[in-house]
């Protein structure tokens, strides 16, 4: 990893716990285990691994492991971890925080009350017992699932993923259905699909209309999940509202359409850990290691035939 994501990932105190349950190697041929994680260049192929005879293990302090990874590494039987789940939960929390600014109307009261305008009492909105589609049962839309079902709000939730079994949809207290009914039935629809060559271009132009008028496109996934050119000329038709954490491409050029566009609300992919949550990955990386060194099953455990599905 970087230097600056090094030290805030792996301060001092983490760095110790670390070197206190396993000796630190020398160099790559001499290590066991290996802890990566954002800003790497390391990509563990063929002749990577000759040269790291005695390495066993993978933990990455980050998300996605898929730029680190190759068949290489599961030919040669390595474990690989990584912390996605500690990234999750700040992902989770800025996407439910950007639900419930989409359901007050947020983006238009704020450009009415830089205007002057002063919002009657019929048009104010509220969230409660509004729906909102969740597209994509990873862990993140299973956070913001899980965050939708605990609010007093009493929404009504749609999921749709295709590897979601019915009777696990129950148990999360949503509704599972095709993607046609979410799109046409949702007030706000929140993306937490993975990146895959199927997934491009998943909200189309012919997706994006069947959306109700009003209605508000979350994405704190993947920028290509969404056709661009096809948003923004929903957005600037004012049909649609759009919070995007993401975008493609990304960065967006300067004088892109989206940023002259009241009704979206641009980030520049902050939803992940940042600043002080980016010890959270340090910590997830360090008690893998530890479990590891201890022989006790990983958390984070990526499986060969799992990757194909995540992001």
């Amino acid at each position: 990893m970087g230097r600056d994501q090094e030290a805030a990932i792996l301060p001092p105190d983490l760095r110790a716990r670390l070197a206190a349950c396993t000796a630190p190697a020398g160099s790559l041929a001499d290590a066991h285990v290996l802890v990566t994680g954002w800003g790497t260049s390391l990509v563990l192929d063929g002749p990577t691994l000759a040269d790291a005879p005695r390495l066993r293990a993978l933990v990455h302090a980050g998300g996605s492991v898929k730029h680190v990874i190759t068949p290489a590494v599961w030919q040669r039987g390595l474990t690989v971890s990584s912390a996605a789940a500690a990234n999750a939960g700040p992902v989770a929390e800025f996407t439910f925080a950007q639900i419930t600014l989409a359901l007050k109307r947020a983006l238009g009261a704020t450009a009415g009350y830089r205007a002057g305008h002063w919002p009657t009492f019929r048009e104010r909105e509220g969230a409660d017992g509004r729906t909102v589609g969740v597209l994509g049962a990873s862990r993140i839309g299973r956070r913001v699932v899980s965050r939708l079902r605990a609010s007093d709000a009493s929404y009504r939730v749609l999921v749709h993923d295709p590897y979601l079994p019915a009777a696990e949809a129950a148990r999360m207290g949503v509704e599972l259905v095709d993607i046609h009914t979410l799109c046409t039935t949702s007030s706000v629809l929140t993306l937490h699909a993975p990146e895959l060559p199927e997934t491009r271009h998943l909200l189309n132009a012919e997706r994006l209309a069947l959306l109700p008028d009003g209605g508000v496109v979350i994405n704190t996934a993947r920028g290509s999940l969404i056709d661009t050119d096809a948003l923004v000329r929903e957005c600037a038709s004012g049909r649609l509202d759009a919070f995007l954490d993401v975008t493609d491409p990304e960065p967006l050029p300067v004088g892109h359409p989206l940023f002259s566009l009241p009704n979206v609300f641009l980030t520049p992919h902050i939803a992940g850990s940042q600043g002080s949550e980016v010890r959270r990955l340090g910590v997830f990386a360090v008690d893998e290691v530890g479990r590891l060194a201890r022989g006790e099953p990983l958390v984070g455990a990526v499986r060969q035939e799992e990757l194909a599905h995540m992001a």
